[in-house]
């Protein structure tokens, strides 16, 4: 079965251009005039990924973006005409995982859904058992985040991020290296995503929040005792 999109986008136009896109790579489409209409269509059925246009009535982008991380880890597009740093970290912030600026090409806009989905299938073919790590529990499976046997819920982002780090345990790992392979080599962010993200891995993982070290001017390393 292919995989579900969910579009959330006031502009009809706009909405039913990014529909025929996806229908043509063979993904299902599931749509939305705005933020409600999309919490609504997403707690009515499975969705893969939310394509999530900012500028709305109603219910704009980043609250329904914010709404939907209460609860899930599926993957989130933003998508807005906006390029200004502020809101792009912003969106990070609040557990995106990507940032598509309009105008834009189909064929770099289905570039990078194939790519998130490309990640994503990669994580989950790693091996599929559950991993530990001084009361960290890593499901390899169900993408799942566990601290001393209590679920935490991590974005699929977060997850990755937290997944990348494990395995490459006492190692010193520069921000740009993070940035490749975690976001990608064609991500067009700023580099501070990683900061950011760290920053929220970190606090969900509380007590253990100190796996992670900072290596000043450089990056990070996750430091596991032997």
């Amino acid at each position: 079965m292919g995989k579900t999109v969910l579009i959330v986008e006031d502009e009809l136009k706009m909405r039913k251009l990014l529909v025929d896109y996806l229908r043509h790579e063979g993904f299902n489409t599931i749509e939305a005039a705005n933020g409600r209409e999309a919490l609504e269509r997403y707690e009515a059925g499975r969705v893969d990924l939310v394509i999530l246009d900012i500028m709305m009535p109603f219910m704009d982008g980043f609250d329904t973006c914010r709404a939907i991380r209460e609860t899930s880890n599926v993957l989130i597009v933003l998508l807005t005409a906006k390029s200004e740093e502020y809101d792009k970290l912003l969106g990070y912030d609040l557990g995106a995982d990507d940032y598509i600026t309009k105008p834009f090409s189909p064929k770099v806009f289905i570039a990078k859904i194939k790519a998130l989905f490309k990640r994503l299938d990669e994580g989950s073919g790693a091996g599929h058992h559950t991993v530990s790590i001084q009361g960290l529990e890593l499901d390899l499976d169900a993408h799942e985040i566990r601290i001393d046997g209590r679920r935490i819920l991590f974005t699929r982002k977060e997850y990755e991020l937290l997944l990348y780090l494990y395995r490459n345990p006492n190692m010193a790992l520069s921000r740009d290296q993070i940035l490749n392979q975690v976001w990608g080599f064609d991500y067009e962010g700023d580099i501070r995503t990683v900061d950011t993200h760290i920053k929220r891995v970190r606090q969900k993982l509380e007590h253990k929040s100190d796996l992670i070290a900072t290596l000043k001017g450089f990056g990070y390393k996750f430091e596991v005792r032997r």
